[in-house]
């Protein structure tokens, strides 16, 4: 049962986030996703965390708050670390479209730059090549404008109907680009949600205000050994 609920999962997530595309949005068929939009960036120094990334990141049908990148600001305000959140998250985002917008992003100087981004590259079966050349250029244009800042890569997978090859080179090219670029690495940004019916929300991919928890806890584990409670 639980083989079969995790290919009906990636299934949906196949048919649904590929749907996302922003140049198909309209008001009456995808609110929730005209609402997920980037945060725009300020020129303001500050110790900021930005969360770059598609609708996982931009929690697609929740508040904004719900989603998992606001759950680690509180959580970050709780223990006294003095970071700002930012969530770019933006639905439907590919890793060409993150690369075309990264430098209006980086306007605002980055403490720890998470990256979210190659489901819906593999969803559509962008050659790996293309997204690897994409997720690349994305780390190496943060770290050549601001060299001290952490760098985090969330790992994802896809459905098996994509074919065997594809899914598994495609899996392999998030600690691949990890390790040849020294960044962290979430090896499954979804690890406990995908598959689960009651921590997804009706549409079977995206993750309800409790999925997105465990996805805060998956980025958390990662992410505090990077912090500094007393950055510069």
């Amino acid at each position: 049962m639980s083989a079969f609920l995790k290919f009906r999962y990636f299934l949906l997530l196949a048919l649904l986030i590929s749907c996302g595309d922003r140049t198909a949005q309209t008001s009456s068929q995808a609110p929730a996703e005209e609402e997920q939009t980037a945060e725009q960036p300020t020129t303001s120094a500050g110790n900021v965390i930005l969360f770059f990334g598609d609708s996982l990141t931009a929690g697609y049908g929740l508040e904004t708050e719900q989603a998992f990148p606001a759950l680690l600001g509180q959580r970050l305000d709780s223990l006294a670390y003095p970071y700002r959140v930012v969530n770019a998250g933006l639905s439907g985002e590919t890793t060409a479209g993150g690369r075309n917008r990264l430098d209006w992003i980086l306007r605002q100087e980055v403490a720890v730059f998470v990256l979210e981004l190659g489901a819906n590259d593999g969803l559509r079966g962008i050659p790996l090549s293309e997204t690897r050349a994409n997720l690349t250029a994305i780390i190496q244009g943060v770290r050549s404008r601001y060299p001290e800042a952490e760098i985090v890569l969330a790992g994802m997978q896809l459905p098996p109907n994509m074919g065997p090859d594809y899914t598994a080179e495609f899996r392999a090219l998030f600690p691949e680009i990890a390790a040849e670029e020294g960044v962290a690495l979430i090896p499954f940004l979804l690890k406990g949600v995908g598959g689960i019916p009651e921590l997804n929300q009706q549409d079977g991919i995206h993750p309800t205000a409790e999925g997105h928890k465990i996805l805060a806890e998956n980025v958390w584990a990662v992410l505090e050994p990077l912090l500094n409670k007393n950055p510069s």
